[in-house]
């Protein structure tokens, strides 16, 4: 893979460690340049993270996660220079959406491949580009998602669901569904 295939990750403080760690890692491992941001930062800073665990409450469990470093500056970005698009979730999108420039670049990759994990649709709701689409989410936001004129995907917590160039999916435990969907959908071909 060619060492300019470039993708855009939002991320904000409290974004779900797992969620932005993880495919951060394997996208990265797999040759694309995985550009992170996040409002008012530059690269070099850092958000904060939150591990969001199933313990057997009504809700997950929260615990602090890592200090992730960010790798490019959010004022900088030019959404045309990237292939597509990757929101991961935790508490991050739900101010996030209040940011008219992070609403911009989601807009952007409307038609283009997009990847959304756990709380990340709601950025995809705010946007308002997922009428008429089928949209996983962690299930706290399928109120949001269905609002929006989306179809709730109500799967398991390890699948992910496609609709056109949008994977989606409702928490990290499907990290390896919707890695392998996207990795799909961004052209790429993987065999061992």
């Amino acid at each position: 893979m060619a060492d300019d295939v470039k993708l855009l990750m939002l991320a904000g403080d409290y974004v779900e460690d797992y969620e932005i760690m993880v495919p951060y890692q394997a996208l990265s491992m797999l040759g694309y340049k995985v550009d992170v941001v996040c409002p008012d930062k530059k690269a070099g800073q850092t958000v904060h993270t939150a591990i969001h665990d199933f313990e057997g409450a009504q809700t997950y469990s929260e615990k602090p996660g890592h200090n992730f470093a960010l790798t490019a500056d959010f004022d900088s970005i030019d959404t045309d220079d990237y292939l597509g698009l990757i929101i991961p979730g935790g508490r991050a999108p739900e101010y996030l959406r209040l940011n008219a420039r992070v609403i911009e670049i989601v807009k952007a990759f409307a038609d283009r491949p997009l990847a959304a994990v756990c709380h990340g649709p709601q950025l995809l709701a705010a946007a308002g580009i997922i009428k008429g689409r089928r949209v996983s989410a962690y299930p706290a936001c399928r109120p949001e998602v269905e609002l929006a004129g989306a179809t709730y995907a109500d799967i398991a917590i390890t699948d992910a669901v496609t609709d056109g160039e949008l994977v989606t999916a409702p928490a990290w435990p499907a990290h390896p569904a919707w890695l392998a969907q996207f990795v799909k959908v961004l052209g790429a071909e993987i065999s061992i």
